[in-house]
């Protein structure tokens, strides 16, 4: 019998005449499973609660909290707005009516009550609600499907830039961890930080333009060959190509600006300071950290208490103050991470797909 309820669709009665209640719970129980509160302030502790109902029949004359004024605040609430309310009340003239369904109400049932209406109408908004709901849920699975497959092109062609010199491309995953961590310690919320995340891996798309003579030389480059290997933020940008999509527009300022200094000293185009885009300011650290402990052809991997020294030596002049507050205290799940997609373990291309940046429908 409980499992049975269980599987019932709930309906939230509310009403400060016990009678009332009594009456409307008798004519769904045989259908659905029933709450009741009542007044105002129960009611929204249950709408409000990890077992929301499915629909509210709601009486408008209650003491405290009015129906109207419930209603009003369940429509203003983002996560509960579209439970369907049915207001169930003796105030039936035409402007009481006109009223309440402006408020946000579905319907309008008058008192004293027909149970097969009540049973119709309730019936049908359950109905209309449940198909909202798998719509809902049918675009929210198809919108995520393209976005992990955007994310999945991404750290491709992010791998693509990286295999010369990294032939496992855990570079650009490591540093897409980093960067989250790092964007999130710092205040941003969670859909920026899970954007950059998803776009980092794209910061050095632009090193697939530079020769292998430049990129892979095991030594100082020469004054000529740093110029060409400069060009590669601007090479990222013009692969990327501008966009409105929220990933492919992120990616590219990355791409574009991740060189650039808290001092103005960086490249392309030398900003400074908070002219920089913050995406960009969060990647530079996340990318120099682990280039520093990372083997490369021009140099040998560091210890991470050495490269901490490099990096806090060049707070506030290649990167922005508050942002390296941010990475130290983030520092042991960088740390977790830099073990759990060491080069040693092999390519990782696609673990961790951000699944974070879409709302998940209600």
């Amino acid at each position: 019998m409980t499992s049975n309820l269980l599987e019932r669709q709930t309906i939230l009665v509310v009403d400060d005449v016990p009678e009332n209640i009594d009456l409307l719970s008798e004519v769904l129980r045989e259908h659905y499973h029933i709450r009741v509160a009542t007044n105002g302030e129960k009611a929204l502790k249950i709408v409000y609660s990890d077992e929301p109902p499915d629909l509210i029949l709601l009486d408008i004359m209650m003491p405290g909290l009015s129906g109207l004024e419930l209603c009003r605040r369940l429509r203003a609430n983002p996560d509960r707005r579209k439970i369907p309310v049915i207001f169930v009340t003796a105030m039936c003239s035409v402007e009481d009516e006109k009223l309440g369904l402006e408020t946000g109400a579905v319907d309008y049932i008058s008192k004293p009550i027909s149970p097969p209406i009540v049973l119709a109408r309730v019936r049908t908004h359950l109905a209309l609600y449940d198909q909202t709901r798998e719509l809902e849920r049918m675009v929210y699975q198809r919108t995520l499907e393209l976005s992990i497959s955007r994310q999945q092109i991404i750290r491709r062609l992010g791998r693509a830039a990286e295999y010369r010199d990294d032939e496992t491309g855990n570079h650009v995953l490591r540093v897409a961890h980093y960067a989250r961590f790092i964007a999130e310690t710092y205040g941003l919320g969670s859909k920026a930080s899970s954007i950059i995340f998803a776009t980092a891996p794209m910061h050095d798309v632009g090193k697939i333009g530079i020769r292998d003579s430049i990129l892979l030389k095991p030594g100082k480059l020469d004054v000529a060959e740093w110029e060409i290997m400069r060009r590669h933020p601007l090479m990222g940008a013009e692969i990327i190509g501008r966009h409105e999509n929220d990933l492919l527009e992120t990616a590219r300022v990355i791409a574009l600006t991740h060189h650039e200094r808290w001092d103005g000293k960086g490249y392309p185009a030398q900003l400074k300071g908070e002219a920089i885009p913050l995406e960009g300011r969060v990647v530079a650290i996340a990318d120099v950290f682990d280039a520093l402990i990372s083997v490369r052809p021009y140099k040998p991997a560091y210890s991470v208490d050495d490269s901490l020294k490099i990096m806090d030596a060049q707070e506030g002049s290649h990167f922005d103050p508050a942002l390296m507050d941010a990475f130290r205290k983030t520092l042991p799940n960088i740390l977790e991470v830099m073990h759990e997609y060491s080069d040693d373990k092999g390519a990782m291309t696609d673990r961790g797909l951000a699944t974070d940046l879409l709302p998940i429908p209600s």
